[in-house]
């Protein structure tokens, strides 16, 4: 088998074959083989019939697409192969001569990976932006522990505050009459959590356990029940207990109760200390995105429309996966948001044309400049994998595909060509503006019963 390659375009070629006619001839009488079995010669059983016989019945054109398949797929494949045609389509054939005795010649025009023009890659302008560490995220950070390390505590000797916990009765109606759910008992409630109707909470604050009182409400224009929209109502409410959230001291035993560590100030400096390097990672991660599409955005290619369909519905895939974690069905998703798929394909098609198009660049960057991973930064590809899912470097290693150690690899090269390029890029590192902050959270006195507790809120006041 001969052939040549014509590129025909930057993201096309055209490869041209002529095999001989001995060899298509063998392969006209594997077809034979193949097949005889399957066709019908009357006064022959089933594959005795003589393959003349069966040409002259059928015609020899018969066993020409087996034949064909014979011959054509391992030339094609090895064309592929010898001359590095990276295909990222279906190709189309085009059968030229074929027949007993004579050679065959065909022509396969197939769509492979886009030539890319790269424009500036190097000294490439770029801002780091660092969002610095404020009062107000520490303390909401420590807010997040006091929450889980809070319990409540049944009140009987006051009324209704904010952020207590009610449990109540309640009876809705509207002009008079009942509504469908607007009934319950042993209700639980957090005043102050805005999960009832607007004007509901607030009326409820100042009653006392066992008392009964009737709350004007009005139901927002936007509601999900529309018979409900907009109109007056009326909730009679009982309440039957209170509970008040206990939070804890911030003190060394709050911080060795929540954390690691001994000292309030030992888990305050580690809080700080997690929030700067998040603040960090995410400020580089920001700046290899942007760096990444600066340069995507100044190459030039002309991108198979073949490989974009693919990264959509890779894309899609990974989406029905998360999904499915939640317990989620992705046809329930499209009902739900009224779309086809199609629809969805189209939504995806943008942002799948920059992944493919940065996927791209970023190879003929590394083409351009000789980048290999080295073992070292393999190994380390493999390492920041098994931390990511909490597993043995070696165990994890061994349990790969020759597949997914070949993605490791790819990662590992993307990762050094994005070096390269912030190593040659003009980064301005901007710190934005502290926002207003809010003052810090200190260690608060132990509070001994209700009477200093009384004192220090009249003083706070």
């Amino acid at each position: 088998m001969s052939y040549t390659v014509e590129k025909i375009s930057g993201n096309k070629v055209k490869l041209t074959f002529v095999e001989s006619a001995e060899a298509f001839d063998a392969a006209m009488q594997q077809a034979y083989l193949k097949n005889r079995g399957k066709i019908n010669v009357p006064g022959f059983r089933k594959g005795k019939a003589p393959r003349k016989l069966i040409e002259n019945m059928y015609g020899e054109s018969v066993f020409y697409d087996d034949a064909f398949e014979i011959v054509a797929q391992p030339a094609y494949d090895e064309a592929l192969k010898a001359d590095a045609i990276a295909a990222v389509d279906r190709p189309e054939v085009d059968i030229q001569q074929i027949g007993a005795g004579q050679e065959l010649k065909f022509t396969i025009e197939v769509f492979v990976k886009p030539d890319i023009t790269l424009g500036e890659y190097k000294g490439v302008a770029v801002e780091k932006n660092v969002q610095p560490v404020t009062e107000e995220a520490i303390n909401a950070r420590i807010d997040s522990d006091v929450e889980r390390a809070s319990t409540t505590q049944d009140v009987t000797d006051r009324p209704v505050q904010a952020q207590d916990t009610v449990n109540l009765d309640y009876a809705g109606s509207v002009d008079g009459v009942p509504f469908e759910g607007g009934t319950a008992q042993g209700q639980t409630l957090v005043i102050g959590s805005n999960t009832f109707i607007p004007g509901f909470e607030d009326q409820m604050i100042g009653m006392s356990i066992g008392e009964e009182k009737d709350l004007q409400v009005k139901f927002p224009e936007q509601y999900h029940a529309e018979e409900l929209a907009g109109k007056d109502a009326v909730f009679h409410v009982k309440v039957n207990g209170i509970q008040e959230k206990i939070k804890p001291e911030l003190d060394d035993d709050f911080a060795a109760d929540v954390s690691e560590f001994d000292t309030f100030a030992a888990y305050r400096q580690n809080i700080v200390d997690t929030l700067e390097k998040n603040a960090a990672d995410r400020a580089e991660a920001e700046l290899e995105d942007a760096l990444v599409q600066k340069v995507v955005d100044a190459a030039d290619c002309d991108i198979p429309n073949a490989m974009i369909e693919d990264e959509i519905t890779s894309m899609l895939r990974e989406m029905e996966m998360r999904m499915a974690y939640q317990g989620l069905r992705f046809e329930d998703y499209l009902k739900y948001t009224g779309q086809t798929m199609d629809q969805l394909r189209e939504q995806y098609k943008g942002e799948a044309t920059n992944r493919v198009k940065s996927q791209l660049v970023l190879e003929a960057v590394a083409k351009a400049e000789s980048i290999e991973p080295t073992d070292e930064d393999i190994e380390a590809a493999y390492a920041d994998q098994a931390k990511r899912m909490n597993r043995e470097v070696e165990e994890f290693k061994n349990s790969l595909s020759d597949g997914q150690k070949a993605y490791l690899k790819e990662t590992a090269g993307i990762k050094k060509t994005i070096d390269f390029l912030k190593a040659n890029a003009v980064i301005t590192e901007k710190a934005t503006e502290k926002a207003e902050e809010k003052p810090a959270k200190k260690p608060r006195k132990k509070k001994t019963d209700k009477a200093e507790d009384a004192t220090e809120e009249k003083g706070e006041e």
